[in-house]
C-alpha cells in the first residue's frame, strides 16, 4: 500500500469533464419527449385515489388513534381509578380528572370528573399507555364536528357513551392487555358489553356512581354539537382545571 504522504495528488483526484451536448440534447427534444410519455402514461392507467367521504369510508388501519372512550369494567363502573397517569403523561395537557372517594369498596377512587379537551389533543396515545388499568382508550372514531370549542370537552359520561356505542363494534373492541396493534392492548375477541343501566332505575343507582346522567341516544353521541354537557366546563376552565387530588 502507498504511503498516503507521498501519494501523487492526480492519484487520488479525478477530474470529469462535463459531457458536451450534441444537436438533440441541445434542443431539449428527448428531455420533453420523455415528460409527454410519463404524462401519457399517467392518463392512460390512471388509477385515482380520492375517496367519495362522506359516501365512501376510509379504510383505517387497526391501530387508528382516534375519539377518546372512558372503558367500563365487568359491572358497568367506569374503570378508572383516578390515578392522575393520563394527564400526566399527556404532553398536549389536555385532560382534566378531579377525584373523590369511590361509592364501591374495590377502589379507593374515582373520577368525580374527566375532561378531555378534543381540540388541544394531539391523539398521540400516550394516555392510552400510560393507563395502568386500560381505562382509557382511543376509538376508530373520527368524524365529529361542533359549532363551539365547549362542544369540544368530552366530560366523564360522554366519553362513557363513546364506550357503549363502540365497544361491539368489530373495529373497537374492547382491550385488555398490552399488544403489538397499539400502546394499550392486543384486538382479540372480547364478551359482549354489559347492558347499560336504564335510566332512573333505583336498583342499579350505585352501579354507575353517586350522580348517574341520563345518556344520549346511540348514534347521535359520537357528534359533537349534540352535547351541550350540563354543568361542563368552559374553554379556560378545563384548561386552568386542577390536576391535584382536592382534600375533602
Amino acid at each position: 500500500m502507498s504511503d498516503p504522504k507521498n501519494a501523487d495528488p492526480k492519484d487520488e483526484v479525478r477530474w470529469v469533464d462535463e459531457p458536451a451536448l450534441g444537436f438533440w440534447e441541445s434542443t431539449f427534444v428527448p428531455a420533453i419527449v420523455q415528460g409527454l410519455r410519463t404524462t401519457i402514461r399517467h392518463v392512460v392507467d390512471r388509477k385515482p385515489v380520492t375517496q367519495q367521504f362522506p359516501e365512501q369510508k376510509p379504510e383505517l388501519p387497526p391501530n387508528y388513534r382516534g375519539v377518546h372512550r372512558l372503558n367500563r369494567d365487568e359491572q358497568g363502573r367506569v374503570k378508572c381509578v383516578a390515578c392522575f397517569m393520563c394527564a400526566t403523561a399527556c404532553p398536549a395537557h389536555c385532560i382534566a380528572i378531579e377525584a373523590a372517594p369511590a361509592p364501591w369498596e374495590d377502589r379507593d377512587k374515582y373520577p368525580a370528573t374527566f375532561v378531555i379537551d378534543e381540540l388541544k389533543c394531539i391523539y398521540c396515545g400516550m394516555c392510552e399507555e400510560a393507563c395502568p388499568c386500560d381505562a382509557i382508550e382511543l376509538t376508530s372514531q373520527f368524524d365529529i364536528s361542533a359549532i363551539s370549542r365547549e362542544q369540544m370537552l368530552f366530560d366523564r359520561e360522554k366519553l362513557l357513551s363513546i364506550y357503549d356505542a363502540t365497544a361491539n363494534l368489530p373495529d373497537d373492541p374492547v382491550r385488555t392487555h398490552r399488544g403489538a396493534l397499539g400502546p394499550a392492548s392486543e384486538l382479540e375477541v372480547q364478551p359482549a358489553s354489559p347492558p347499560t343501566r336504564p335510566v332512573g332505575d333505583p336498583a342499579k343507582e350505585a352501579v354507575v356512581g353517586p350522580k348517574p346522567t341520563p345518556k344520549e341516544p346511540a348514534g347521535a353521541n359520537l357528534v359533537a354539537p349534540h352535547l351541550p354537557i350540563p354543568g361542563a366546563p368552559t374553554y379556560s376552565d378545563a384548561a386552568s382545571a386542577p390536576r391535584r387530588r382536592k382534600d375533602g
